[in-house]
């Protein structure tokens, strides 16, 4: 069992989750740092990642949701500046979520929890 705290493990989540976008794009022929910032937001809002993991929900296991929970229950007294703080709270237990994976070395699961983000907020935002 991991005995980060939440926000710990939303810190390395949200680091592995935003170089596997930033890899994404790239895959996606963005070149421009411009380009690729402006799309990189639509997958790294914390709105945007809260409709994620609202859409992955059903699908996590039972340990994932305990991991998930751990990092959106973090007390942190952070004001979010673009979203609400319920979705800055899901945005961050989704973090979390992708930090445990990662630190379990969980590599096809988090593959897998992050194509699926990424599939999802296309189809969002198509």
């Amino acid at each position: 069992m991991i005995q980060e705290n939440g926000l710990t493990l939303a810190y390395i989540g949200d680091a592995v989750y935003e170089l596997k976008i930033r890899d994404y794009l790239l895959t996606q022929k963005y070149v421009k740092v411009n380009d690729l910032h402006k799309h990189a937001i639509n997958y790294t809002s914390a709105t945007n990642q809260a409709k994620a993991v609202d859409y992955l929900m059903p699908s996590l296991s039972e340990e994932e949701i305990e991991y998930y929970k751990r990092g959106r229950n973090s007390g942190g007294t952070h004001k979010p500046k673009n979203s609400s703080l319920n979705e800055y709270r899901k945005a961050t237990g989704f973090e979390a979520l992708i930090g445990y994976l990662y630190l379990i070395k969980n590599e096809e699961r988090l593959s897998e929890i992050i194509d699926l983000s990424i599939n999802f907020l296309n189809s969002i935002n198509a």
